[in-house]
């Protein structure tokens, strides 16, 4: 396959997981420091078996809560809101701060 043959295949591949919620299961876990390795699994294959966006909140949702108990049973501090939810890199779009004629050459007419 020649290269721009297997620049295609990967984008559709990183596209299908992506539609498909199986990257954003991944995403840090809420309270992960006080969940044993298998609670994470668990939690994150409920993420996986969610079918669409609202049911994927209302598991992060419930898992908040959950953990909000546990912390404070155990003394442990935990954020008040759970972690931003979302494609991942924010509204600067990632490429460290580059905006537009942030590339080769900066804009600078070279």
């Amino acid at each position: 396959m020649n290269t721009n043959g297997m620049k295609v295949t990967l984008a559709a591949l990183v596209f299908g997981l992506i539609s498909s919620g199986t990257l954003a299961a991944d995403a840090p876990i809420y309270g992960s420091q006080i969940m044993t390795n298998q609670e994470r699994i668990e939690h994150r294959a409920k993420l996986r078996a969610a079918k669409t966006a609202q049911e994927r909140e209302q598991v992060r949702l419930e898992h908040h809560e959950q953990m909000k108990l546990r912390a404070k049973e155990r003394g442990v501090a935990l954020p008040d809101e759970p972690p931003a939810q979302g494609g991942g890199m924010g509204p600067g779009g990632g490429m460290g701060g580059m905006g537009p004629g942030g590339g080769m050459g900066g804009g600078r007419g070279r």
